[in-house]
């Protein structure tokens, strides 16, 4: 049973071992692994041009990353995703993703990722036991995509997209941040790629964070104007499944339509209530909640020789101080991180 938001929390369950639920009785099983806060992107919602990243010997290694796996592991995750910054520019990545799959209760792994390296590296993560991917994509426009992005070409992420498609990395969810005055005009054709592709085309509002955090709000564009914007060229859209989420988005369709079309609202309609999931940060911290700024350091006590056990039971207690949700209505910004340093 949940209880209310601003209740004292109970004692911590003196546990090292799964399942994980936090105090509100939310069960907590999905891993979010940023595997890097580079990229080779500079969207302009995201980061400056000139950003500056941290030194590699700050990031955890493969074996500090695989122990902390273990850790998750040993407390019932059954769900990973990888994210970055970009995920792809990680080095051995397949062989991260092939440890994941090996791990005793792994159910699903997905990655996030701009594409512009998976047309060479789709099979051989399939073949190493990735599921499927979401890929950013926030116009269909080449100059637009590249104003964007600042140095991306669009060729190469649908080149991305088709190599995922014929490894079996489906289904095809394509994740759309909507900017004001850079691409809310784009949600029209992204959501006609649907009438033909069996594409999950998910839209989703802009999220306030750090340096950035002023440019971000200013730039939002809610879920209600989406659709408005969306029902005024293709008609009604069709909810799907009651109205649950499919993870983050709330998921429709275009009449007639072979795909689908999500929204993810975390401004206007949060899901906290559902959450299920905490993050592990490239450097070695586990952030409970996205949009707030508490964490818990892991890189101190790896780098001081504690094994997957001990990592468990920091885990899962800190799992169980997991806050209710964000407070983005009452002005409260998360500041010590932009998007790129916890993926998302």
């Amino acid at each position: 049973m949940i209880a209310a938001q601003g209740m004292a929390l109970p004692p911590a369950p003196a546990t090292t071992a799964g399942p994980a639920f936090d105090a509100f009785g939310r069960h907590i099983h999905y891993l979010r692994v940023s595997l890097t806060d580079k990229c080779n992107l500079r969207c302009v919602y995201c980061m400056p041009e000139q950003m500056v990243f941290r030194p590699s010997e700050e990031l955890l290694t493969d074996e500090e990353l695989f122990t902390v796996l273990r850790a998750a592991s040993l407390l019932g995750f059954d769900k990973y995703r990888l994210t970055g910054g970009e995920p792809t520019v990680r080095p051995n990545l397949v062989e991260i993703v092939r440890y994941i799959a090996q791990l005793p209760g792994t159910r699903e792994i997905a990655m996030t990722t701009n594409a512009i390296k998976l047309a060479k590296l789709a099979k051989p993560l399939a073949e190493a036991g990735l599921h499927r991917v979401n890929i950013s994509l926030d116009s269909l426009d080449p100059d637009k995509f590249h104003r964007i992005t600042r140095w991306g070409r669009l060729d190469d992420v649908l080149a991305g997209i088709a190599a995922a498609e014929e490894a079996g990395l489906t289904p095809i969810k394509i994740n759309c941040v909507v900017v004001r005055n850079f691409n809310e005009e784009d949600l029209i054709d992204l959501a006609a790629s649907t009438l033909e592709r069996n594409w999950q085309v998910r839209f989703l509002e802009v999220m306030p964070f750090a340096d950035v955090a002023e440019f971000q709000q200013a730039a939002a564009v809610s879920t209600a104007e989406m659709m408005q914007r969306l029902e005024a060229r293709f008609g009604t859209l069709v909810e799907l499944d009651g109205g649950r989420l499919d993870g983050e988005a709330k998921v429709y369709r275009i009449p007639g339509a072979a795909g689908e079309i999500g929204f993810i609202s975390p401004v206007s309609a949060p899901f906290c209530a559902s959450c299920n999931r905490v993050r592990l940060t490239a450097d070695g911290t586990l952030r409970l909640c996205l949009l707030k700024d508490g964490e818990l350091d892991l890189k101190t006590p790896l780098r001081r020789g504690a094994r997957a056990e001990e990592l468990a039971g920091l885990i899962g207690a800190a799992i169980w101080r997991k806050p209710w949700g964000h407070e983005l209505s009452s002005g409260v910004i998360p500041m010590s991180r932009i998007m790129s340093e916890i993926g998302g």
